[in-house]
């Protein structure tokens, strides 16, 4: 297999050409680049940390929603606004409509677009808060998340969020998405 790698721009009389020049695929990729290492058992476990719609790998802990509002106003509510509804950044809180494609002003919060509560827990725990991503402890994780749900009137602000409790709310959107019938994608 041949792959153009780099051109030069010739001029010939009466003309200005591209002079390509062509290397084969073996000559091109080494097989090590001699940098880095194998990561380690410990690592690749800190890395495998999601979430399925089920439930499935969530950590031992619990939350409310009067714990999470403390931690969204320390660490969520400069990028969110301080009820979720304002931004900058997406705005979490909001029920209304089911946002399509041709829809362009409904906005995509956890109240009206998110298939499944464990899924708001997933995120949180990757992805949040933005300057530091994955600092938070999964007991802040679910008291947010409890804060949220609460936030969207999904669950009652009393309700404590944990590894048994989590995967039973039934989100608003939920029966919006088609599920993946592929046989690869299904637990075997």
């Amino acid at each position: 297999m041949k792959r153009l790698v780099h051109g030069a721009w010739c001029l010939v009389p009466g003309a200005l050409v591209l002079a390509m020049s062509v290397v084969t695929t073996a000559q091109q990729a080494p097989q090590r680049f001699g940098i880095g290492r194998p990561a380690t058992p410990g690592e690749i476990a800190a890395e495998a940390i999601a979430i399925g719609p089920d439930g499935a790998g969530l950590p031992p802990g619990k939350g409310t929603a009067a714990e999470g509002a403390t931690i969204y106003a320390t660490k969520c509510a400069q990028c969110h606004g301080k009820t979720g509804k304002e931004g900058p950044n997406d705005v979490l809180v909001g029920r209304g409509e089911f946002p399509s494609g041709s829809d362009t002003t409904s906005r995509r919060t956890i109240g009206n677009y998110w298939p499944y509560a464990t899924t708001v827990f997933d995120y949180i725990r990757r992805a949040m808060p933005s300057p530091a991503p994955g600092s938070l402890k999964d007991e802040d994780v679910y008291a947010l998340t409890a804060f949220l749900l609460a936030q969207n009137e999904i669950i009652p602000s009393g309700a404590v969020m944990d590894a048994q409790s989590l995967p039973k709310v039934v989100m608003p959107a939920r029966d919006k998405f088609v599920a993946d019938p592929r046989n690869d994608r299904k637990k075997k």
